[in-house]
């Protein structure tokens, strides 16, 4: 697999980083992993073409991570012209509350007739599902967005690339992780414990027990960001706009 990461902040740009989209070329398909507000900007300033996407996995609703949905489909219908098919994938409640965004940003555009075929698929917690040829296992995890909000698992056959979304310290994690070759965590702050979030304290003693074969850090505040080389002193990862891996 190859990721390119388009937005590796938190909600409010800390560091001028921006939201959550990572850009995942696997050996089945071009996906995103969560498509955060600011995504389509974000993809444009690397050269990564959206239509080259052919789904769009979503961890959980917030804006931050999925606020991009909107701006991402209207550009694909008024100026990128997309013709082929689109699949969005998320936890349940996902539809109706992507078209409650696009209502809320563009009044009416629920109704358009629509020149490229897309669907919104909910996925079941815990249940392996198929999303366009890959393995999709997902896990609820401890955080609040008016809906499940869940960690992933996805296979191409071959990889496994696994992501926490946002979550406090959750043993739901360690299924998800384990044995993966990319596992990418939220680090949202650096010490204590935080309601709904994960903090360097905790991930840092708990790195064995997730089995991962990599473990990035993202979705950092200034708290963690002026701690990076602590974090990478320990072995993992620091996830950051414009980085591409290849795992």
């Amino acid at each position: 697999m190859r990721l390119t990461i388009a937005g590796s902040g938190d909600a409010f740009g800390s560091g001028g980083r921006l939201n959550t989209c990572f850009f995942l070329e696997t050996a089945k398909a071009t996906l995103l992993v969560d498509c955060g507000a600011s995504a389509l900007p974000a993809l444009k300033g690397l050269n990564l073409d959206p239509n080259r996407i052919d789904g769009i996995v979503i961890s959980h609703l917030h804006g931050d991570h999925f606020g991009g949905l909107p701006f991402l489909l209207l550009d694909a219908q008024f100026l990128s012209r997309r013709d082929r098919p689109l699949l969005i994938a998320g936890p349940p409640g996902t539809r109706a509350r992507l078209d409650a965004l696009m209502e809320a940003f563009f009044p009416k555009s629920t109704g358009s007739k629509w020149k490229f075929c897309w669907d919104v698929v909910e996925i079941a917690i815990g249940v392996e599902s198929d999303i366009l040829g890959h393995s999709l296992l997902t896990a609820e995890v401890i955080h609040q967005s008016g809906a499940p909000s869940t960690a992933l698992r996805l296979s191409d056959g071959n990889t496994v690339f696994a992501y926490s979304g946002d979550t406090e310290w959750t043993d739901a994690l360690l299924p998800i992780a384990r044995g993966a070759d990319l596992f990418i965590c939220e680090c949202y702050a650096y010490a204590g414990k935080l309601t709904g979030h994960m903090t360097w304290d905790i991930l840092k003693a708990r790195l064995p027990d997730l089995g991962a074969k990599q473990v990035m850090a993202t979705h950092m505040s200034p708290s963690v960001l002026s701690r990076l080389d602590e974090i990478k002193a320990a072995g993992v990862l620091i996830a950051a706009d414009g980085l591409v891996i290849e795992f």
